[in-house]
């Protein structure tokens, strides 16, 4: 019998959940530079070709949500009210990633070792910095598109270089202390006001 679309899907999701487990347990034990795919893939129970499927190197399972975060902020841009304006979008934005798309991350365990293991992996230090470049350059762009008369491409690039560089240093610092899933999403929003604030002052 052919399976359905959505039990397939499911179950998708089932076999990169335990990849996503598998991994953190193997690297929180032997540390991210001794743990290869075939070892994930065992410890998930799946083949090897089958890690491939779903990522496509061992490092990508640490930043498995970051493309949803990313299309979770543009999502808020593109379904913008009418008599909103760019501040309260771009708000808009970060909290639909903070509320959406961190809770897996945080409380599997995942968002905590990826800070750890970035500070002795260089490749990991690279991937974050590509990421944060990659979410800013992307929101810029759409943030200026939605509001041309009233962003440059500067200041739109400005503006969101500051909201989400704020919330990454709050989030690292809040991950670092050894915070709570929910004290974590405390501190990314603290950090979002902060920039709101700091932006009201200025106009």
């Amino acid at each position: 019998m052919t399976e359905s679309p959505g039990l397939r899907e499911r179950k998708k999701r089932r076999t990169r959940q335990a990849l996503i487990e598998a991994a953190v347990r193997l690297f929180e034990r032997k540390g991210f530079e001794h743990v290869t795919v075939a070892e994930i893939a065992e410890a998930a129970e799946v083949s090897t070709r089958t890690f491939f499927l779903h990522f496509q190197t061992k490092e990508d399972v640490l930043f498995a949500n970051a493309d949803v975060r990313i299309d979770l902020a543009l999502q808020a841009v593109a379904e913008r009210r009418a008599e909103e304006r760019f501040p309260e979008v771009l708000v808009r934005a970060m909290e639909q990633m903070i509320a959406n798309s961190w809770d897996s991350d945080l409380t599997s365990g995942l968002a905590a070792l990826r800070v750890r293991l970035a500070e002795s992996a260089p490749v990991l230090q690279a991937r974050l910095s590509q990421l944060y470049v990659t979410a800013q350059t992307e929101l810029a762009r759409a943030l200026h598109q939605a509001y041309p008369d009233e962003l440059d491409p500067i200041a739109a690039a400005a503006l969101v270089g500051a909201m989400v560089g704020a919330v990454s240093a709050a989030t690292l610092a809040s991950l670092r202390r050894g915070d709570s899933p929910e004290g974590v999403r405390n501190a990314m929003r603290q950090a979002v006001d902060l920039v709101v604030c700091c932006h009201h002052r200025a106009n």
